[in-house]
Order: structure tokens, then C-alpha cells, then sequence
């Protein structure tokens, strides 16, 4: 007998609903919805602390965050990138008009392999966009070193790392410029939203002026810009799920470690785990099957039982209709084989026991 509700492959905190009102109630007595208003300046100042970055500028998604990044760098050209994240990554690339080419993963964490970025730069190259996937650090010690050397930008799509840390640090501090989002699967949210994170000056002012029409002061426009704000009802549902971000780790760490029990050292079933020493934010589970037939009668037996893990990614970036088509093995193999179960701060033991129970049916 299937379940009654459906267990997707996440759901969305929703913080006490008196909680989030007291915050309402304190932006109609401001008569400011939007424009950079207190509660938003509340909730930098807030991630600026809580992460440990020096500058932490909102924005209302992650993906023109990422955009916003390419231009206060003043990319243009090539942009050594992973063929194996959200399509965001890329097409902001394509967006901005510079031309991804893609460097294969590592095939154990699935972040680009550092090892192999060298090979691909040439006269052209600018700068590195890497994401670390599911929160597992890139390889950014030897990415730093790389771009050094080379006199190459680094962006960090880190969607999926808010809270993650490097060497007793928040991996944000790598990098020139971190991107995050806050959009409501994720394990911080405003419900919609993004944010730039930097600790450089210059940059932070850039990004500031960027993500607001150009404007430097009221009455003074800087530069090229768009509207990027975070509304004042983003950025109080962000300081109310914040309040409560300790609890969401706690539980979500709990809800990974019995996974971790269950389906190690199975047959036909890998776990994905970071290369790096690290405090990882357990925002995503990943798993990966011996080949695309098993992970589809996975899903299949799922999906009877109404239990919805995602393939996350799929396709490979690489395949994507407005790139140059070339072959990345390790991300389309990876690609074939990935999938997320479900995973978020409210997920029962049983659930995830029931989930594991059915994908060492379908495999065995």
C-alpha cells in the first residue's frame, strides 16, 4: 500500500507562522516593501556574521546572482566550467555572452576535476566557474593555485553549500566571488532569493550598484544595472528560518547518517561523499547506481509507493542545445546513474527507512 502523502525529494521549512507575522507587522508600521529596506539590511548584516565573509549582498535569485558575478568581473571570453550542475550555471555564461568550455569531474565527490583544468586554458581563458555540488568543496586550494598562476577569476556556484566549511572556514572565503540561492528547496531560504558573497571591496561596491539599476545614492547611477533587490518579504521569511538553522542541520545530519547506516557497502548502490575534510551541510542525498536500467527501476518502484527522488543532473551540461557539443565521460556516466532521494529537516526515520527498503528490493 503506497503512501498516503507524498514524500518528495524535499520540503520547504516553514518557520512558525506568528514569527514570520511579528516581522509583517514591523513592515507595514515601515511602509517599505522593497528598496533595500531595514529588514533587508537586517538579514546581510546577519549572514555577513553567521558565515564569516566580510560582504554578503542579496539578491532575489541565485541565478542572477551568478549573472551578476560574471559582470562585476567584466568577463568576457572563455570560462573553464563542470558539465555537472544546475543548468543556471552555464546558461549564465551563455547569457552574459562568454563561452563555457568543460572541464570532466572527479568521480568521486562530482565537482570539476581540478587536476584537468590546467589542460584546458588557453590564451583566451578568463576565469573558472566551478559549483560545489550538493555542498562538497571543490578542490579550491588547488583551483587557487591554478588561477594564480594563470592570472584567471574564480566564481564558486555555491547553491548548494550555504553553511559549508574548509579548514574551520566557510568555503565563501574562496574564490573572488561566491554565488548563493535561497529559493525554497534549499536548506537556507527566503522562499525566493540569492545572494553575492566577496571580500573585496571594490567588488562588494560594484555588485551593490549592479543589482540596483546602476544607482550609487539616490540621485547618482555608477553604471549598468538591473533590478536585483530581495523584497522586504524575503528577507523577513530568511531572518526567520535563520533563527532556526541549527535545529534544520541537526535534523537533516540525523536523517543522512541513517541513510549513510542502511545503504553502505550495499551492492549496486555508491554513496557520493565529499574529497575534502569538511562540516558539510547535508543538503542534498545523493546515490549512485550501477547503471541507468537500475536507477530507473529505483525511481519506478518509488514512484509506486508515492516517493519522488529527483535525477539531479540530468542531462550533462554539456548536451545542453546552446553549447558546443563535446564528450565529458565521467559527468554523463554520473549523470546516468545519479539520483537524489529525499531528504529535508522534516523527514521521519521511517521514511527513510521505507526509501532504502525499496531501492535494495529493486537492485537485489
Amino acid at each position: 500500500m503506497s503512501r498516503s502523502e507524498p514524500l518528495n525529494v524535499t520540503k520547504t521549512f516553514f518557520p512558525p507562522l506568528e514569527e514570520y507575522q511579528r516581522h509583517l507587522d514591523e513592515i507595514w508600521q515601515s511602509g517599505q516593501l522593497t528598496n533595500l529596506g531595514p529588514k533587508h539590511r537586517e538579514l546581510e548584516s546577519a549572514l555577513k556574521e553567521r558565515l564569516g565573509v566580510r560582504h554578503c549582498m542579496l539578491v532575489n535569485n541565485g541565478t542572477i546572482a551568478i549573472q551578476i558575478a560574471i559582470k562585476a568581473l567584466g568577463l568576457t571570453g572563455k570560462v573553464i566550467t563542470t558539465p555537472f550542475s544546475y543548468v543556471a550555471t552555464v546558461s549564465s555564461l551563455v547569457w552574459e555572452g562568454c563561452e563555457p568550455v568543460f572541464v570532466d569531474i572527479d568521480p568521486n565527490d562530482l565537482c570539476i576535476d581540478a587536476s584537468l583544468i590546467e589542460k584546458a586554458i588557453t590564451d583566451d581563458t578568463v576565469a573558472i566557474l566551478a559549483t560545489h555540488v550538493y555542498g562538497f568543496p571543490c578542490n579550491v586550494h588547488r583551483i587557487e593555485e591554478i588561477a594564480k598562476k594563470h592570472g584567471l577569476k574564480v566564481i564558486y556556484d555555491a547553491a548548494h553549500a550555504f553553511g559549508v566549511q574548509v579548514d574551520g572556514s566557510s568555503v565563501l572565503n574562496f574564490g573572488d566571488i561566491s554565488t548563493l540561492s535561497f529559493h525554497a528547496t534549499k536548506v537556507f531560504h527566503t522562499g525566493e532569493g540569492g545572494a553575492l558573497v566577496t571580500n573585496d571591496d571594490e567588488l562588494a561596491h560594484r555588485i551593490s550598484y549592479l543589482r540596483n539599476f546602476g544607482h550609487d545614492g539616490p540621485l547618482n547611477f555608477q553604471g549598468l544595472g538591473v533590478n536585483a533587490k530581495m523584497s522586504e518579504l524575503n528577507t523577513a521569511m530568511g531572518l526567520c528560518v535563520l533563527k532556526h538553522f541549527n535545529g534544520i542541520m541537526e535534523r537533516r545530519e540525523k536523517a543522512t547518517m541513517l541513510y549513510q547506516q542502511l545503504l553502505q557497502h550495499k551492492a549496486n548502490v555508491e554513496l557520493v561523499t565529499p574529497n575534502m575534510k569538511c562540516k558539510w551541510n547535508h543538503s542534498y542525498f545523493p546515490v549512485l547506481f550501477n547503471d541507468e536500467a537500475a536507477l530507473l527501476a529505483a525511481s519506478k518502484a518509488l514512484n509506486s509507493e508515492n516517493i519522488f527522488p529527483r535525477r539531479y543532473f540530468n542531462p550533462a551540461l554539456n548536451r545542453l542545445p546552446y553549447v558546443t557539443p563535446v564528450q565529458m565521460p565521467v559527468a554523463e556516466n554520473a549523470s546516468a546513474r545519479i539520483l537524489c532521494l529525499p531528504l529535508s529537516d522534516q523527514i521521519s526515520e521511517d521514511d527513510v527507512r521505507s526509501v532504502c527498503n525499496i531501492i535494495l528490493k529493486s537492485v537485489n
